[in-house]
């Protein structure tokens, strides 16, 4: 049993080359409507039709082929979501990184290399 306890939201995090044009694609193909958009992070979230179900994009110059989607689950407190991990071993890629008033992130890698996120709202 699990000691985590997660929120119920899930944002897949994934590369773009054309931020303007992704955004286009998803909205006008899927129905997804735009979040909000950070210019200078390189960053948008976009709201799909299921509920607390999110696509961020992440614009990069050079796309990784072996990339691919980055799982990213809400948690109600990352500190002790990350420090059950860290009992466990896994490896993380650096500290926790918050964006004040609005969400804390942390990176961490399954036994494969897959990239995966909690994140946690800071906009209550």
């Amino acid at each position: 049993m699990s000691k985590i306890q997660y929120d119920g939201g899930l944002t897949a995090a994934l590369s773009v080359k054309d931020m303007g044009k992704a955004i286009k694609w998803y909205s006008d193909n899927l129905g997804f409507k735009l979040q909000y958009k950070m210019d200078e992070m390189g960053w948008c979230e976009l709201e799909s039709p299921v509920a607390r179900v999110n696509v961020g994009l992440s614009q990069v110059e050079k796309l990784d082929v072996k990339g691919g989607a980055t799982l990213t689950f809400g948690v109600k407190d990352i500190k002790a979501a990350r420090g059950e991990l860290e009992k466990k071993g896994v490896k993380f890629d650096g500290e926790i990184m918050t964006i004040e008033g609005m969400v804390s992130l942390t990176t961490f890698f399954d036994p494969d290399g897959n990239k995966l996120m909690f994140y946690q709202s800071l906009s209550k």
